[in-house]
């Protein structure tokens, strides 16, 4: 006889909220995003040297994305909806990317691209972006302060917690944001809901693109929480994975325990939001900037020149 689900193994669907109603509220956190990004970004040098639009619902998409971003090349920005369709590709641009960035707490497909364009810029190569997908477990925690305190909750798993809560109570709520980490080879799920492996969704999708092609990358470049991401990708990948990588990490210094991985660490002196996360790891450089990496902002990061000393 097939087997039916008993009352405890139900989801409390009374907690389920009509998708009508959390969608515009996760798409109004994710414009507020977009619009924070523009300080901790480069945004108007993006958007003025991008000659071509945005994809726009890259932009306005919570759900989260890979870009493709090839400053020397149009169309200088090319959408994957998840892994797959990423390792499908048989574009140049695709077969030859080897350097992926990480941005920070909630950031938006415009601050992740404008942070790939940097570093693309400085290399004279293609970048890829992962976009961290956006959802209610998200929006919970950056009302509990996840700005101030990203840190804290990746050492205490609390994007993971909330994130497998929600798929027990409200599956259908959870799966809201969660497109990109659904297609990362071997994604769990609860209640046909995706939760995370390694912390987050955009860990997730780290840890499966250097999964699935060991050697095909060679750099990895996170920005505030964006390192604390690398760090979650890499931390369940064995020294096969992993050997020959370069992590530069820019405003949140992390643990250098990924066998075979060469560290390059920068936190500003007066980057009181990055010191407040350091959780005791120490950066190797103490440039005289602050968490921004956005030079009309100064003194910020400058993430071009910080991405080349690896090479």
């Amino acid at each position: 006889m097939p087997h039916e689900n008993s009352a405890a193994d139900l989801p409390l669907k009374s907690f389920e909220l009509p998708a009508f109603l959390v969608k515009p509220a996760v798409m109004a956190c994710r414009s507020f995003n977009s619009a924070v990004d523009a300080v901790f970004y480069d945004v108007p040098t993006f958007r003025a040297e991008l000659k071509e639009a945005m994809p726009l619902d890259a932009v306005s998409d919570p759900e989260g994305c890979l870009l493709l971003v090839d400053a020397a090349k149009a169309p200088h920005v090319v959408k994957f909806a998840g892994v797959p369709e990423f390792f499908a590709s048989e574009s140049p641009e695709a077969q030859a990317v080897a350097a992926i960035t990480i941005t920070g707490v909630g950031s938006s497909a415009l601050g992740s691209a404008a942070m790939a364009w940097d570093v693309s810029k400085a290399l004279g190569e293609p970048a890829l972006a992962i976009v961290p997908g956006y959802g209610v477990a998200d929006v919970i925690l950056q009302a509990l302060g996840g700005w101030f305190g990203y840190g804290m909750h990746d050492f205490f798993g609390a994007k993971s917690a909330v994130q497998a809560t929600l798929a027990q109570v409200a599956p259908e709520s959870a799966k809201i944001g969660r497109r990109l980490a659904a297609t990362a080879p071997g994604a769990r799920t609860v209640n046909g809901a995706p939760v995370f492996r390694t912390g987050s969704g955009s860990s997730d999708a780290l840890h499966a693109l250097i999964g699935e092609r060991p050697g095909r990358f060679r750099l990895l470049i996170g920005h505030s929480k964006g390192a604390l991401q690398i760090a979650n990708a890499l931390r369940s990948l064995d020294a096969a994975h992993t050997d020959g990588l370069h992590v530069v990490t820019l405003g949140c210094p992390i643990g250098k325990d990924a066998p075979g991985v060469t560290y390059h660490q920068y936190l500003g002196l007066f980057d009181a939001l990055g010191q407040i996360n350091m959780w005791g790891h120490l950066p190797d450089k103490w440039p005289p900037t602050w968490h921004s990496t956005n030079p009309f902002l100064p003194p910020a990061m400058p993430v071009g020149k910080f991405a080349q000393e690896p090479n």
